[in-house]
């Protein structure tokens, strides 16, 4: 038994609404959590690395006696964040988040995320993303699982942000989570047929191998669904050869990043 631990990540529930906001801002499936919370298991290393990047506190804090580790939560000092009504860009982003969140619900779900990687060059990188509605303010998780090699350990990266819609254009510009190194940004431009299953953009980031100079690459976002099975939909992310048969045609056309005749932009295609 993790009686310690549990007691800990239950006090560290309080500060939010509800358990099922913290699984949901963590994602981390609901029965797997209460489990933690009833101290008959312990997260792995990673689980228990991302729990404490979000709450805030360091692996040896959450695993402390539950007195010791409440005492430090009440006497340590809260980050106090400026009021936003008292910045002058306040009604500018206030705008930007009543127009930018308007006719977005259509496009909420979890989709396949495919370009050529920036930090491998030469291959197709496919991840995983999910848009959701919170308080208002839509927002995206974008995942990476990728191997080197086929015998190396599988790399996950986690990249969080915001999303608008302006003028029948999405826009998404997100962080790395880990390091906070690294920042992209992508414009996708949908179709106007009412099902949604391709939205197909730009994205503008740099590469993870450490290389300073940003570049540009043709995206394609497939749509799958409002549920899916997570775990199978992150096997199929990863790196793939571009001339790979498990992505279709139309996907790796969409995302090459040739110029044509008569062009002077690398510009988003159908």
């Amino acid at each position: 038994m993790h009686e310690d631990f549990a007691r800990n990540l239950r006090l560290l529930c309080t500060f939010y609404s509800s358990v099922a906001e913290v699984c949901r801002r963590l994602g981390i499936n609901r029965s797997q959590f209460n489990r933690y919370l009833s101290g008959r298991y312990r997260p792995s290393a990673h689980t228990l690395r991302r729990c404490c990047e979000f709450f805030g506190v360091e692996e040896h804090e959450i695993l402390m006696p539950s007195t010791q580790f409440e005492l430090l939560v009440q006497v340590r000092p809260k980050q106090s964040l400026p009021d936003d009504s008292q910045v002058p860009e306040a009604p500018h982003l206030a705008h930007l988040k009543q127009i930018g969140t308007v006719a977005l619900d259509k496009y909420l779900g979890y989709y396949f995320e495919t370009y050529l990687s920036m930090a491998y060059p030469g291959q197709v990188l496919r991840t995983l993303v999910y848009v959701e509605k919170r308080d208002e303010r839509v927002y995206y998780q974008r995942t990476e699982r990728l191997r080197e090699h086929a015998q190396s350990k599988a790399y996950r990266g986690v990249y969080r942000g915001l999303v608008h819609m302006l003028t029948d254009r999405i826009f998404l510009t997100d962080y790395e989570t880990l390091t906070s190194l690294e920042m992209t940004q992508t414009i996708l431009f949908p179709s106007f047929k009412n099902r949604i299953t391709r939205l197909t953009g730009l994205k503008l980031g740099v590469s993870g191998s450490g290389e300073r100079i940003p570049c540009c690459t043709r995206v394609v976002y497939e749509y799958l669904g409002a549920a899916i099975n997570m775990r199978q939909a992150l096997r199929l992310c990863g790196l793939y050869a571009p001339d790979d048969p498990r992505l279709d045609e139309s996907t790796r056309l969409s995302v090459r990043n040739d110029i044509g005749p008569g062009e002077w932009h690398l510009r988003g295609r159908y």
